[in-house]
């Protein structure tokens, strides 16, 4: 079994879509004539529109509605898609692999993610790249980071520093992961809990300190590390839920939730305690890809045993904003993707 819903959820913040075999044939074999995609990122942004355009309409509209509604799940799951013939090793350092000589998998990322809105980078963020290659590296086994695999990657979203002091505001909109690479004993989950469901599994007191602005978020691990110089960076306070009750956003920084108050403390420990009951489950393979809403939704990962030989888990993993229009004060100049 890949995926798991719990029955304390609700089953309608998670999405399941299969493609059929002759749909994956023909996606695949159109994504095998693309070339690298980041040499020209808006031409093949506009390949890729084309070509998953020619989707079957029901499926295409299902995957269209996911990132178009209010009320639709908060994580879309993925199979049977097309991957590349041959899959190099994984890359030990964290970049792109430089002996990747076909892009099926790349093309599958950013073709999804042109189905929910554009792709972006960050400067921040592996380099301000597109296309992030998740894989374990040595160095960081042991952290609350996508270079982890040693510990528990804690329920969070992914956030962006910002220097107004608001890290949620310039954040993802969506993340598409991909996988092409399980890790060898297979046991690697990636986790999804629902601001929906988490709010109905909290109780009223709770709930009313998450939504107050008691909470400071620490910014992401790759700012601390390669900005800061190891130094915490912490936002303005911020409430950890907010929005309408039939609506609402969390938002929670990977790299350390810092409350503010001792009750905010405790509704901290309930939050996480929360996101464990109600999470998704799914154990991702090659050809399989998750379609996570970064506002509506914590994600996590388990630990896994990294053997650094070549083989360790590998995912491909796209940021992806509705609207690049609110966070132009952040554009770099001469580009149009990158923040």
């Amino acid at each position: 079994m890949t995926v798991h819903v719990p029955a304390a959820t609700a089953e309608a913040t998670l999405i399941e879509i299969a493609l059929p075999d002759d749909v994956r044939d023909g996606l695949g074999a159109a994504l095998a004539a693309e070339g690298e995609p980041t040499a020209d990122i808006d031409r093949a942004m506009t390949r890729y529109l084309q070509i998953f355009a020619q989707l079957p309409t029901d499926l295409l509209q299902r995957i269209l509605d996911f990132g178009r509604h209010c009320d639709t799940p908060g994580v879309g799951y993925l199979r049977n898609l097309p991957v590349d013939a041959h899959l190099p090793a994984t890359p030990a350092d964290g970049r792109p692999s430089r002996e990747k000589t076909t892009f099926v998998a790349e093309g599958v990322l950013l073709g999804l993610s042109g189905l929910l809105g554009e792709p972006v980078g960050f400067a921040t963020e592996k380099d301000g790249q597109l296309v992030h290659d998740v894989v374990p590296v040595p160095g960081g086994a042991m952290t609350q980071t996508n270079q982890g695999s040693s510990v528990f990657l804690n329920f969070h979203n992914d956030i962006v520093h910002d220097a107004g002091g608001r890290y949620d505001l310039a954040s993802p909109d969506f993340l598409v992961l991909s996988c092409l690479r399980a890790d060898h004993e297979g046991v690697a989950g990636t986790y999804y809990a629902d601001a929906r469901d988490i709010c109905r599994a909290v109780d009223a007191p709770t709930l009313e300190i998450l939504r107050s602005p008691l909470f400071r978020m620490n910014a992401p691990g790759s700012y601390v590390r390669d900005v800061a110089g190891g130094v915490d960076v912490l936002s303005d306070p911020v409430p950890m839920i907010s929005g309408p009750d039939a609506f609402p956003e969390v938002s929670a920084a990977a790299n350390g939730v810092h409350p503010m108050t001792e009750e905010a403390g405790a509704a901290l420990d309930r939050l996480q305690v929360a996101c464990r009951q109600v999470a998704h489950e799914v154990f991702l393979r090659p050809g399989q890809a998750l379609l996570i809403n970064n506002r509506k939704g914590l994600h996590a990962r388990s630990q896994f045993t990294a053997r650094y030989d070549g083989r360790d888990r590998w995912l491909q993993r796209t940021y992806v904003r509705r609207n690049q229009w609110d966070i132009r004060h952040r554009a770099a100049p001469g580009s149009r993707r990158l923040h």
